[in-house]
């Protein structure tokens, strides 16, 4: 087995981008279905629900939170197709790390994600949004966002892996909407439902979109809660159990394909 997995993962990233060349449509889809959201809560369905002050203030970085949930198909999708196509099995033929295949592939969406954050940013501040934190706290909460991005891939692609076919991945794929939606992208939880609100406030995307906030200086409303009062913690705590747990079980049920 080659010990060369940064060099091996690489070649795959590098492989994937090649797929950006020959499907460019795919790639701008993933950047504008975020933008798509933004404009529509903003402009048509928002009205921010228990929120102070400017509501593009409170919507932008939740929405920069919930796009790290969304476009996790088009990877899981990948995955499934490669495994059907008989792919990967060429690639375990190969003198080469055995994880570099699901890193490459993590390291290709990784880069979408963070110009998909760019883009999301630029078209915030187009409609009036501004980052009043610092430039270390900009480099922060973009951290974070990856953060919980890399956690989220990662659990994607296990889940693709334990799918098997690209027909049942976009069932699989349904379980990011009722994650992504529960959160305080669009509204506070103190506007929900006592219950609703309580597991709202634990989200992982909440989290995030919290900690982005007040980074951002624009703080969300105090509920007492344990949730709420360390954000910030969670947001770094969630993310890394979810690698924890994620990475080696699809690691590990990579490694078992085809025995």
């Amino acid at each position: 087995m080659s010990n060369y997995v940064l060099t091996d993962s690489w070649t795959m990233t590098r492989r994937e981008l090649a797929h950006w060349a020959r499907q460019p449509v795919q790639v701008v889809v993933g950047l504008v279905f975020p933008v798509m959201l933004l404009l529509m809560f903003g402009y048509l369905i928002g009205g921010g629900r228990g929120v102070d002050g400017a509501y593009v203030d409170f919507l932008i970085p939740g929405m920069l939170a919930l796009t790290m949930a969304f476009g996790l198909e088009a990877t899981m999708l990948a995955v499934t197709q490669d495994l059907n196509k008989g792919v990967i099995d060429r690639f375990r033929s190969m003198p080469m790390a055995s994880s570099a295949v699901l890193v490459g592939r993590s390291f290709a969406d990784m880069l979408q994600s963070a110009l998909g954050l760019l883009v999301m940013i630029g078209v915030g501040h187009a409609i009036g949004w501004r980052w009043n934190g610092g430039f270390g706290a900009l480099l922060g909460a973009v951290g974070l966002l990856l953060l919980l991005r890399f956690a989220m891939l990662w659990a994607g692609i296990h889940l693709a892996m334990v799918a098997g076919k690209p027909e049942l991945v976009q069932a699989v794929q349904i379980l990011v909407w009722p994650v992504g939606f529960l959160s305080n992208a669009f509204a506070t939880p103190e506007s929900m439902p006592g219950w609703l609100g309580a597991a709202v406030e634990w989200n992982p995307i909440s989290a995030t979109a919290t900690t982005v906030r007040d980074l951002a200086g624009i703080p969300d409303v105090a509920t007492g809660s344990f949730a709420a009062e360390h954000a910030d913690v969670l947001a770094v705590a969630w993310p890394l159990l979810l690698v924890a747990v994620f990475f080696p079980l699809a690691v590990s049920r990579f490694r078992r394909l085809g025995r």
